[in-house]
């Protein structure tokens, strides 16, 4: 490859990976937790309880979330944005 070569893509690869380093909080500005809507096993983090994912015992477990769009989480059944 050429040395001209090499350094167009060297560029073209720093670009678009600082394209990909600053879209990453925009994308998580549109998420919520949703506590109290996640099936048993199904949580997306740790609860009051344990440290891991996956671990809520129940169904509905109101410290357990799922991560979901925002705006999302006050239309689903049992749906809170906050941790009971």
């Amino acid at each position: 490859m050429k040395k001209s070569n090499l350094a167009v893509t060297a560029a073209i690869t720093g670009l678009l990976a600082m394209g990909t380093l600053t879209a990453a909080p925009a994308v998580a500005a549109e998420k919520e937790k949703c506590y109290g809507v996640s099936k048993a096993g199904k949580n997306d983090c740790a609860t009051k309880t344990s440290s891991c994912a996956g671990t809520a015992k129940e169904d509905g477990q109101k410290d357990a979330f799922v991560v979901v769009p925002k705006g999302l989480c006050e239309k689903l059944v049992g749906g809170s944005t906050e941790s009971a």
